[in-house]
């Protein structure tokens, strides 16, 4: 007995040893994209190019190019065209599986799109009484899941119906209609063949509207008292270019609560998306989800999924990320690391679309006297000061632990002239404001504001007006830049674009100067920001003047487009109108 009890002290002895290596891994926090479309869009010719202006495969592109290590597909049961039927998706399965990416498989149990206004039952499935519907969705759960599996592929989550605010397979599951037992059997129908076919893989039920809190609570109250099981509570969020910022808090005040009101269950975004003429704003969103689902309590935030990105020109969906040249917009950046925030906060004024009230700046006086409009300078949007009767505004922002130093204030600014007063300013805390009157110039300039000594952390910068009845000027770009870092950056700049003709009909000519040997990029722009043409790459580029003749402006239709030259990370913008 002596020897038994000694032998158990070391066991355990021997145990508290073993290295924390030999736990289980937290699974890496899941960015994704559901291209459920990608299949029929390649039947019609659609191609999808990378960062580098090559063709590439939609899912390498993905993961290469932004990092995405998930992939989310549809299913419908019988569909018209075959598209989102099991052989398709096995197939872009087996293309995800091939490159290591992880895997959502989506029920929809129906033969088209499912969604909280729309839960239409599959055609083979409309005279099925509940039973023989619970029966339906086992099966068919199960075949689906059993063909992946037969090929080597497991899902690392089921979603068992999307969007199922109402329920699901109508009328049956119909909550306004049946209350929510038959939906919460549909649902624990689903759950049980998922695990039967596979008892690791974690099933989600969706729900659209993922910054409503009191309505999660509502259905998945419902949900619990009618025994149905889940692992991961789906959030579907689709804020606008205004809306963001609140979706975005109440998101994520919506998962803290859900996972400490369900012991055990876990959050996961399934699908966001966002309007793709505000690629920059849709960035910024993309950071500030990701950011707030990591955030949320013991690692209980799995991960981000865009709804379908690659749409362009496709379905007149309009929410993906995506130009109409076949390239990513800015938004996908939203999934790659956060970029050094700058000491200014929307510094081009893109994070929203035009609005009274961009975000982190603030007005004073007239409150309708300024507004971000189309027309930016590096970007759409510029901020603008304008009003058709006599105003007094400022538009400011007020920077806090800024490190103490000697600062630039940096504008690009255009400016009709007339006012009593028009001022870029910086006053840091405790010292005296200083101003630039702002020049009158038609065309874009950059103007500074050099020798702002900070003390304490502390510095307002902005934009002054006291204006007569339809004076106006603009600002964009704005940047406050520590007085080490002035010495390279003009450096690398390059000097004075020049389009010539602008206006025109045919090609033009682009001139440019570089102050240091650089490569240099010039590319054509659409206003939403979306490549169009490459115009030049030169590897090595000279010190000095340079022209680019005859750059062809053939098959573009008439409008106003970007021209920007980019060099050693500096870049240079004018814009063109095409007759």
């Amino acid at each position: 007995m002596a020897f038994s009890t000694r032998l158990f002290t070391a066991l355990l002895l021997l145990a508290s040893w073993l290295p924390a290596a030999a736990q289980a891994p937290t699974p890496a926090f899941a960015k994704g994209a559901d291209v459920s479309w990608v299949t029929e869009m390649e039947a019609a010719n659609y191609k999808f190019y990378n960062r580098a202006g090559a063709q590439q495969d939609l899912f390498q592109l993905l993961q290469a190019d932004y990092a995405l290590n998930t992939i989310r597909l549809r299913v419908w049961v019988n569909p018209a065209n075959g598209y989102n039927g099991p052989a398709d998706v096995l197939a872009k399965a087996q293309r995800a599986q091939a490159l290591g990416l992880r895997l959502l498989i989506d029920f929809h149990y129906s033969d088209d799109f499912a969604d909280p206004g729309k839960q239409t039952k599959p055609a083979a499935w409309q005279s099925y009484t509940l039973a023989q519907l619970k029966q339906a969705v086992y099966d068919h759960t199960t075949a689906v899941l059993t063909l992946l599996k037969t090929n080597g592929i497991t899902p690392e989550w089921v979603q068992v119906g999307n969007e199922t605010n109402d329920g699901m397979l109508w009328p049956e599951g119909h909550i306004t209609v049946n209350g929510f037992a038959p939906f919460a059997q549909l649902v624990d129908q689903g759950y049980a063949a998922v695990k039967a076919v596979s008892p690791t893989t974690k099933v989600i039920v969706h729900f659209a509207n993922g910054q409503d809190n009191g309505a999660f609570r509502y259905f998945f109250d419902n949900l619990q008292a009618n025994n149905a099981r889940w692992d991961v509570m789906g959030l579907s969020l689709y804020p606008n270019e205004s809306t963001w910022p609140t979706f975005t808090a109440q998101a994520q005040a919506n998962m803290n609560d859900l996972v400490a009101r369900y012991p055990g269950k876990e959050v996961m975004v399934v699908e966001v998306g966002m309007a793709n003429y505000t690629p920059i704003a849709t960035r910024q969103m993309l950071l500030d989800l990701i950011a707030k689902t990591q955030a949320v309590p013991n690692s209980k935030g799995l991960g981000v999924v865009y709804w379908e990105p690659e749409a362009y020109n496709w379905m007149n969906y309009n929410l993906g990320a995506w130009g109409a040249d076949g390239h990513a917009t800015a938004a996908l950046d939203g999934f790659l690391a956060p970029p050094p925030a700058p000491l200014v906060y929307n510094p081009g004024f893109e994070y929203t679309a035009a609005t009274p009230t961009p975000l982190g700046w603030s007005t004073a006086s007239t409150a309708d006297a300024d507004y971000t409009e189309y027309g930016g300078h590096g970007g759409q949007f510029r901020l603008t000061h304008y009003k058709a009767t006599a105003y007094q505004v400022r538009t400011y922002q007020a920077l806090t632990n800024l490190p103490n130093g000697t600062y630039t204030l940096r504008a690009w600014v255009r400016n009709g002239g007339g006012q009593t007063t028009c001022q870029l300013y910086a006053q840091a805390s405790g010292a005296p404001e200083q101003a630039l009157p702002l020049p009158v110039v038609a065309d874009w300039t950059q103007v500074q504001v050099p020798g702002i000594v900070v003390t304490n952390g502390q510095c307002e910068i902005g934009l002054r007006s006291v204006a007569n009845a339809g004076n106006y000027c603009s600002l964009d770009d704005v940047e406050l830049v520590a007085a080490g870092a002035l010495a390279t950056t003009p450096a690398a700049a390059p000097a004075a674009l020049q389009l010539y003709p602008n206006p025109t009909a045919g090609a033009i000519s682009i001139n440019y100067t570089l102050a240091q040997p650089s490569a240099v990029r010039v590319a054509l722009y659409s206003l939403t920001g979306q490549l169009v043409r490459t115009l030049a790459e030169v590897p090595a580029a000279a010190a000095g003047p340079h022209t680019l003749p005859g750059a062809s402006l053939d098959g573009l239709p008439q409008g106003v487009y970007l021209v920007q030259v980019r060099s050693a990370g500096f870049t240079s913008t004018q814009r063109l109108v095409k007759l």
